[in-house]
């Protein structure tokens, strides 16, 4: 006869069940609001945190985060866009790690086995903001993985905060500036941010293909 789970088990796989649906929730409601009609309702002056509001849940429904800092500098402009999308991208970040952290690390936790996943966890531990703050800089690593992963880890929510928030500044400003300045095409601030956001799209698409060519070469 097969031993039945002890209760602590199944309440933690309960609780992972529970950060899965509550993640394929958030992304199945992206279909069914529209951040330009809820911002339109609000009062003007807390147009700008219920909009960091929005792209906080944006990035938990899986929504493109350029695309929502582009949105920022359209509606906000670049001085008031770009902090507005440091600020969504960071309680984003916050609240993914928080559900990541209350309902999955207990049941995820014990599978971060074999040396490459030790040593991240030992490098998150141990060094968190530094390591948060390269993982956030690197173009091509997705945002969610990162947050989860953390969590995951025993990263501190302070340095991990810290490390989003800085990390991502660069290519946020750059896609907040280009959506600010998309009216004048030919002004510094576009070409400039529009380069920016090149550079980091091709360095995105190496970082990818290097990951394919290394996954690859112990199959050769």
């Amino acid at each position: 006869m097969s031993t039945p789970p002890a209760p602590g088990s199944r309440a933690r796989w309960i609780r992972l069940a529970a950060l899965v649906l509550l993640l394929a929730l958030a992304a199945g409601s992206a279909a069914f609001w529209d951040p330009r009609t809820v911002i339109a309702a609000v009062p003007a002056g807390w147009r700008a945190p219920a909009f960091a509001g929005l792209f906080a849940l944006g990035t938990l429904a899986f929504l493109p985060k350029p695309a929502l800092s582009v949105a920022a500098g359209l509606l906000f402009g670049a001085r008031w866009g770009v902090p507005v999308a440091v600020a969504g991208t960071t309680l984003g970040a916050a609240i993914a790690f928080g559900l990541g952290r209350g309902l999955g690390q207990q049941a995820l936790r014990p599978l971060l086995r074999g040396r490459a996943l030790t040593a991240l966890d030992r490098q998150l531990t141990e060094r968190g903001f530094r390591s948060v703050l390269l993982l956030r800089l690197v173009p091509g690593v997705p945002f969610q993985v990162v947050n989860i992963g953390a969590a995951l880890c025993g990263v501190r929510l302070g340095p991990y905060l810290a490390g989003t928030a800085l990390g991502v500044l660069p290519a946020t400003a750059a896609y907040a500036v280009a959506g600010a300045s998309a009216d004048r095409p030919g002004s510094p601030a576009f070409l400039v941010s529009t380069a920016a956001v090149l550079l980091f799209g091709a360095a995105g698409l190496a970082a990818a293909w290097r990951g394919r060519r290394t996954q690859a070469a112990p199959a050769a």
